[in-house]
């Protein structure tokens, strides 16, 4: 807000009211309902995440309102993810991550015109994409020898890797191995495996343990052959969760922008929602932790930048990386998920029973 309301400033517009509401699109048309009777000459929307796809919280809820979402995109990096819709015959923004960040950005470019009332259309922000705003990095500055840029092609999408941590003692489970008990017809492992294998990471890296001799067969015979599985084994598992996390992290290779760390005990995580945290990635944009959350309530599994890899390597305890969440506030990117899977964990006889009951109906 505080960034939004110097910006408005400098322009000679003022903030003329504010919702906070939650993220969903019946609460979003809500709160766009009781500003329009404010006279308010144009709506900007700031989710707790940037709008991943059309089809996010913040479209729907214009939608729902009676607006109507005109554009969702645009080719200036900081701001690509920014919506341009209209409500109540007045302009209405869905804001990218970047609008956070006092630094000029995308939002700024969008912002000056609709202060001059000058169009923004689809073809208006697609002329936008002519020099961009990105900053020159140290390692490869300007100018640049004309033979360096030959047969470059589009940026490539971030490669993101999946650590399954598989390598726990169950030890709330009071004796068996909760990763290898059946749920909806296959070990608890193998369904975060699966999950992982078919998402679009391009690693994935299961961490075994305890048991590993019975683990890893469970899961190599329940996968097709080759399959991009690597396995790598935590001689330290009964030192808890960081140990594992820093035996994944550090079997992954120089290539890998972000990794997730998928726990194995978690059987409704399917790979959409891992798709969905790998869309939402982008640490130009500010969004260099991507957390999960069900009706606002943080979940997992979490995708971290690269540049946590070092300290995730040092983790001790059994807490895994929480507390980088929480040092890192800037940077998390809060994605809201449909149902319960984010938050569904399976560490007890009881929570398991309920799953497979739950699994019946």
């Amino acid at each position: 807000v505080t960034a939004t309301t110097k910006r408005l400033t400098s322009l000679g517009s003022v903030l003329g009211g504010e919702r906070r509401v939650g993220p969903n699109a019946k609460e979003i048309a809500s709160a766009l309902a009781e500003l329009k009777s404010e006279g308010c000459d144009l709506f900007l929307i700031a989710g707790a995440s940037a709008i991943v796809d059309r089809h996010d919280v913040v479209p729907a809820g214009i939608e729902a309102a009676g607006g109507k979402v005109h554009h969702f995109g645009m080719p200036v990096d900081p701001g690509t993810r920014l919506l341009t819709g209209e409500f109540d015959g007045k302009p209405v923004l869905g804001l990218p991550g970047c609008a956070k960040s006092p630094k000029y950005n995308g939002f700024d470019m969008v912002l000056e015109r609709l202060a001059a009332r000058l169009p923004v259309g689809r073809a208006e922000t697609g002329r936008m994409g002519a020099g961009g705003l990105l900053a020159e990095i140290a390692s490869r500055p300007q100018p640049r020898d004309d033979s360096d840029s030959e047969g470059e092609g589009p940026q490539q999408a971030p490669r993101v890797a999946v650590l399954v941590l598989a390598a726990g003692r169950s030890t709330r489970m009071g004796g068996p191995n909760k990763l290898l008990a059946e749920a909806d017809g296959q070990a608890l492992v193998v369904h975060a495996v699966k999950a992982a294998l078919a998402s679009q990471a391009v690693d994935v890296v299961v961490v075994l343990g305890h048991m590993a001799d019975q683990v890893r067969p469970a899961i190599e015979k329940a996968v097709p052959p080759k399959s991009r599985i690597r396995f790598v084994t935590n001689p330290d598992f009964a030192d808890g969760l960081s140990a594992s996390v820093r035996t994944g992290i550090a079997a992954l290779g120089p290539n890998v922008d972000a990794a997730i760390v998928q726990l194995g005990d978690m059987p409704g995580v399917g790979s959409a929602l891992l798709d969905r945290l790998m869309a939402a990635f982008s640490p130009v944009e500010g969004r260099s932790i991507c957390v999960p959350t069900v009706n606002g309530k943080r979940g997992n599994p979490v995708l971290w930048a690269r540049r946590f890899f070092p300290d995730m390597a040092e983790l001790s305890g059994d807490s895994g990386a929480k507390h980088l969440i929480g040092e890192h506030a800037d940077l998390v990117c809060e994605v809201e998920m449909a149902g319960e899977a984010a938050i569904t964990d399976i560490d007890t006889p009881e929570a398991l029973a309920a799953w497979r009951a739950r699994s019946k109906t």
